[in-house]
């Protein structure tokens, strides 16, 4: 059979312009075919040859360089899946995140919104993991998932965990190794709180006696208040199995004793970044009486510095989360309650009552609640998103119930990463809040 009859041959390379960053950090080219393909690990502006391997275009060289590229400094880049853009300068990463927030704000219908201002943490200053667990013979991975695999990399290097963390890893392995509950696979979160290292441990085979004996122990020699744990399948509530002392940190002016793997904000400055731009985005002046209602509260990162300007009504769906801000709120102006709003949202009627509605939603948004927060039409919403594709859908449901943008803050917690976090405040009718930026600190 001629080549004629089955058509032209597939190419073995092309050359390709890279055009954009996708959401997830990979640039994409069109092809002269019209497709688009992503690419890992390139930049826009940068022209590389793509190969065919097994009908799929994977980068076999950058053939011009961006000017925003940069040597990657850890080590473990492009084998951990951890960091996906260590390839490209800080700078012009900041600006991609705030380039995404703005085209989210846009699609939701705001095409006048203020400047954002824009922050970026430091590395080495992430204090929450969540790692993988994998026994390699006789020893002990423990790390992150390489990229669109389930392989474990092993972290012997990392350039954005807090160093209470990163020094904690080698004494973790030889403890993990001698647990008979851990048969083949396993997780561990990591926290950083004030009272120093929490632990929560997953693992594939419940704890024996000995396994307690072994964590008691492991938590002596690393001076860790508290470790728990849960079996790997199942949704089960965290048991304390070795508590040698208090567990508290501090959010705003209160103190919280938060449950195992409990959700903060990845970095202290960060936190701080948000607290103070949410505070930015409140109406300038609040009375005594007014009220405000956070929604998705967590253990009060928000509700407490937001106790300071008015009475806080602040509701959470995760009960050992609520229960840990109702506990912490004694003597504030911040009353808890749990209730899960995906399932029982806060009602229009409600909402139109409060001063300003402030709202933290999980990756996906917040939709059910967004319904009821559109017919209710409080003057004042902060919406702090986390996924710009939640910020444009759950926005433009403010965009047609006629509210304008305020304020947009734009953070890069995440460093390296494609995840990028905003808080956007919105008003309705003739109220207006001066859109003067941010003092930066941290």
């Amino acid at each position: 059979m001629s080549i004629a009859e089955n058509g032209p041959a597939t190419p073995t390379t092309i050359d390709a312009t890279i055009a954009y960053l996708g959401a997830q950090g990979d640039g994409g080219a069109r092809l002269p075919d019209g497709s688009i393909v992503h690419v890992p690990f390139t930049l826009p502006g940068e022209v590389v040859r793509l190969q065919n391997s097994a009908g799929r275009w994977v980068l076999d060289k950058i053939l011009t360089a961006s000017p925003d590229r940069v040597e990657p400094p850890c080590p473990l880049f492009g084998e951990c899946g951890g960091c996906t853009l260590q390839h490209m300068r800080p700078a012009a990463l900041l600006e991609w995140k705030v380039d995404r927030v703005k085209a989210a704000l846009g699609k939701a219908g705001f095409t006048d919104s203020p400047n954002p201002q824009d922050f970026q943490v430091s590395p080495h200053s992430r204090r929450r993991a969540d790692l993988a667990i994998r026994r390699q013979g006789k020893a002990i991975l423990l790390g992150l998932h390489a990229r669109n695999s389930s392989d474990v990399v092993d972290l012997t290097s990392c350039l954005v965990l807090h160093p209470t963390i990163i020094n904690a890893l080698p004494a973790l392995r030889d403890g993990l190794r001698s647990l008979e509950g851990l048969r083949q696979s396993g997780d561990i979160q990591l926290n950083v709180l004030d009272s120093g290292l929490d632990v929560l441990l997953s693992t594939d085979h419940s704890l024996t006696t000995g396994d307690r004996t072994r964590l008691a122990a492991l938590a002596e020699l690393l001076s860790i208040p508290r470790i728990s744990w849960k079996p790997q399948s199942g949704n089960g509530e965290a048991e304390n199995v070795a508590q040698r002392g208090s567990v508290r940190h501090k959010l705003g002016d209160a103190e919280v004793s938060p449950p195992a793997g409990a959700f903060l904000q990845a970095t202290a400055e960060s936190e701080l970044w948000i607290q103070q731009a949410v505070v930015h985005a409140l109406p300038k002046k609040l009375g005594k009486r007014d009220t405000i209602i956070e929604l998705y509260a967590g253990c009060g990162t928000l509700s407490f510095p937001l106790a300071n300007h008015a009475r806080v009504l602040a509701y959470e769906g995760y009960a050992s989360a609520a229960s840990a801000l109702k506990a912490g709120s004694g003597g504030t102006r911040v009353t808890a309650s749990c209730r899960d709003l995906n399932r029982q949202p806060i009602m229009s009627k409600d909402l139109t009552a409060a001063a300003v509605v402030v709202l933290d939603p999980p990756h996906a948004g917040a939709k059910l609640q967004m319904m009821q927060l559109t017919m209710g039409k409080p003057k004042t919403v902060i919406y702090v998103s986390c996924n710009p594709a939640a910020l444009a859908k759950d926005a433009s449901g403010l965009h047609s119930a006629g509210y304008t943008v305020s304020s947009v803050t734009v953070i890069d917690q995440f460093l390296w990463s494609a995840e990028v976090e905003a808080v956007c405040g919105f008003t309705h009718g003739s109220s207006h809040r001066s859109r003067n930026g941010l003092s930066r600190s941290g």
